[in-house]
Order: structure tokens, then sequence, then C-alpha cells
């Protein structure tokens, strides 16, 4: 028996029990590993789906080019489709994912796009945008639209769920799994629940995403919003594939606590998988701690392969520059704030502020970066050098609104970073961090902050 080609690999991937990582858990934690899928991720499946729905839609043409945003996965699996098909690819990605996802898909043949991660979605320069304006340029393209393309979702009701239902033998309990676009959560458990309305899906989310959240208030809140590590899980939009009714519950995950759980799967399960596949792991196995009886059955989805993060994750100096692998207990920026005994208020300007007025206030204060707001949104900054630069090199009234020469707002990290993680998002462009508070206050860590935890 042999394949006509690759892509008629895809799908059927082994269940393994976990069996070191889950002591003291109760009932029975199994593992979709979907790294044994040819493109070594999950993502083959629904890029093979979109792909040929939109050909049997009349949406992509022969000798096409296929233009996608993706964190990586999803575009192996398009370019995988695209050579059996005889398609080009073109893809952006965020700066934030690995460098190895960027050369296997220049290796296979894609011309590939990286674009800023800090920016909104609707920024010109996301890798949403990008995506999109080189769609609208390129005759002949089809950009497949991950987020949106419910053809995702369907991919995973047909393949996925019929698989772990089949390989459970119907004794399947529990699901979970890392929600990013949402199709492979949304669409194993909507397949999963219509063969049994008791199972129960658990999607798992990192902090700096909006998705818990609104789950459990209906509010998209942008505070939630703040940049995060982890590849592949949480957003900053609601995609379309996100089906809420499907999940049941979020667990949060932190960057850390991810990353270790990675590690560990290698090392103690033999499974050498990616990041979000640690987050899936350890998120979905806190939940369990509380939940799973013994006769319960959970299933958790691994959605990629550690050659991914050798760079990362695997990278002993880069564990440890980020605070993962450590000798001593580092401290957070909850630490940090509660040190400075959260006794001053965040000082803030108005971007309509003077800058002549600005520029005093930075010198009676004796602080060289301020927030610039406009309600209760944070806009823009304003720093002494910076300042600086800008009266040097184009010379403004001190009576011309500061919103004219503000910089990019700075950047909110969460109140569990790690103190090496807060010195890497600090430097060159950002001088500071602000990290909300569980009373919803704000609070600002400066390069000085970090020094003085660093020196106690």
């Amino acid at each position: 028996m042999y394949y006509n080609s690759i892509i008629e690999t895809i799908g059927n991937t082994p269940l393994v029990k976990l069996n070191n990582v889950t002591k003291g858990i109760k009932g029975t934690i199994l593992a979709k590993v979907e790294y044994f899928n040819p493109g070594n991720s999950m993502k083959d499946r629904m890029a093979l789906k979109m792909i040929e729905d939109a050909e049997k839609e009349g949406k992509l043409s022969p000798g096409g080019t296929i233009i996608e945003g993706t964190s990586g996965n999803t575009g192996m699996g398009l370019a995988l489709t695209a050579i059996s098909k005889g398609y080009k690819c073109i893809f952006t990605l965020a700066d934030k994912q690995s460098q190895e996802k960027i050369d296997i898909l220049r290796a296979v043949g894609a011309e590939v796009i990286v674009c800023p991660t800090n920016v909104s979605p609707n920024d010109p320069r996301s890798y949403y945008s990008v995506a999109k304006k080189l769609n609208k340029d390129i005759p002949n393209s089809f950009y497949p639209n991950q987020y949106d393309n419910l053809s995702n979702t369907a991919a995973h009701y047909e393949t996925t769920g019929p698989e772990i239902w089949e390989q459970t033998e119907g004794t399947i309990t529990y699901l979970a799994a890392g929600v990013g676009t949402g199709g492979s959560m949304c669409g194993t458990a909507r397949f999963l629940k219509e063969q049994n309305a008791a199972v129960q899906s658990v999607g798992i989310d990192t902090y700096g995403s909006v998705f818990k959240k609104y789950k459990e208030t209906g509010v998209f809140d942008e505070k939630e919003i703040y940049p995060y590590l982890t590849e592949g899980i949480g957003e900053d939009i609601l995609p379309a594939n996100v089906d809420f009714d499907m999940i049941d519950h979020f667990v949060k995950v932190t960057d850390k606590d991810g990353a270790v759980m990675t590690r560990r799967l290698a090392r103690e399960e033999g499974l050498f998988v990616g990041w979000s596949c640690g987050s899936a792991v350890h998120g979905a196995l806190e939940y369990a701690k509380e939940h799973l009886k013994e006769d319960d059955v959970m299933v958790i989805i691994l959605p990629d392969h550690g050659t991914r993060y050798l760079a990362k994750i695997y990278n002993d100096n880069w564990m440890k520059d980020h605070g993962f692998l450590e000798s001593r207990d580092f401290a957070t920026a909850r630490d940090i704030i509660q040190s400075k005994n959260a006794r001053d208020s965040l000082f803030t300007v108005s971007r309509d502020t003077p800058v002549g007025e600005v520029i005093k206030t930075l010198n009676t204060r004796g602080i060289d970066q301020v927030p610039v707001c406009e309600g209760n949104e944070f806009v823009g900054s304003v720093s002494t050098g910076k300042l600086l630069e800008k009266l040097l090199s184009d010379p403004v009234s001190k009576d011309d609104p500061v919103g004219d020469v503000m910089d990019d707002p700075i950047p909110f990290v969460a109140l569990n970073n790690t103190l090496d993680v807060l010195s890497s998002m600090i430097g060159k462009e950002n001088k500071a961090v602000l990290v909300r508070d569980e009373q919803d206050d704000v609070h600002i860590i400066t390069q000085h902050d970090i020094l003085m935890a660093m020196s106690n």
C-alpha cells in the first residue's frame, strides 16, 4: 500500500496515556498526539479542508497563490497542501514566532513576511492586515483566514472528534485543548457532545488573551490584552471559529507554567511537543485535580512538535533569560508593586496637555516617562529622551498638545510575570511597562524598579 501524496497521510494520530506528569490525579489522562501529522501539527487537518472547500466553491483556481496570517503551523499545513496541488504560498507571521517556524516555512518554498506583534489587529502593520492587503493586491490569490473560515471547525468535526470517540470507545468524559483560532476545540467538542451531551470541554487560555473573561462575563475587555510569549493560543480578537457554547470552562496558564510543563512532557513522557502543548497539559491537570473522578477519561489535544521551539523552550539559556529556569525565586510584577507600597497613584497626562507643561512636570517630579491617556484609555507615552529628539529634529511650540509628539503606549504585562520576563521587555524602545492589579488600578514599573528588585 502507498499514498498518492503526502496530504493523504493527514489524520488518524495516536492517543497516548500520560503516566508520570499526572501523579496524584484521579481518572485516565490521554494525549492526542498531533505531531504525527506530516506537517507535525494538527493544523494540517484544517489547512487541507480550507483549500479543498475553496476549490469546490471556485475561490481558488489552478496556479493561484495562498496567502495567510499564521503562527507557523497553519502555514506548514497549507504549504504541504499547496505543494501537492500546485499552488504558491505567502505567509505573514508575528515577530514573536520562533525562528524555526520561519525557517521551516521557507524550506518548503513559502514566502514569509514577518510583522510586529505589539500592534492592534486593525493596524496596517499587523500580520492580519498585511495578509488581507496582499490578498487584495495579488490576482488569483486566496486568503483562507483560519480565524473566521468555518472550514477550520468543520475539519475537526469531521476528523478529530470521530477519531477520539472511536479511540476511547465512547468513554471520554472531558476534552481539553488550547484555544487560538478555536477550530480544533470547537469542532472536536461539537462532535463529542453530539455523541454524549455530558462530555465537558475545558479550553486553555493564556494571560494576555480575552477568551476566559469573555466566556464568563460576555464582555470583550481590552484591559485583558497585553503581550505574552506563548505561541498558538489566546487572542486579542474573537474569531468566528470560537463557539463559546462549545467550551464549558476556561483555564488560564502563564507563559512559565506552559514552558516548564512542555519540557517535563519531553523528559517524563517522551513527548517532544510544542509550547502550547505544555500549556494545554498544565491547564488541564490543574482542572483535573479538582474535578476528575476515578472513572473519568480526559483527552488533551497536543497540537504540535518540539522542533518549532529548539531555540526557545528547549534552550536552557533562553529559559533562564526569561526566568523559566532559575536557581532562586524571581520577583514578579506583583512583588515589585507591593515593594513600592502601591501608594503612589500612576501619574498620567491627557493628549491635549501642552508640551511645555509636560516638560515642566517631568522635571518637577523627577521622572523620565509618563503615559498619555484619553479618558480611561492609554493611547501613548512621552519620555524625556524621545521628547528631546523630536523637539530638536522638528521644533514645536510649547503650547502644542503632547498628542502631536507622543510615542506608542507603554505595554501592559501580567501581574505574575517574573522579573526576567519584565527585564527582557524593558530596553531601548520600552523604558517601562504597565501592570493592572486586582483592583483595576494601573501601576508603572521602570528600569530603576527592575534594578532595585535585582539588587534585593
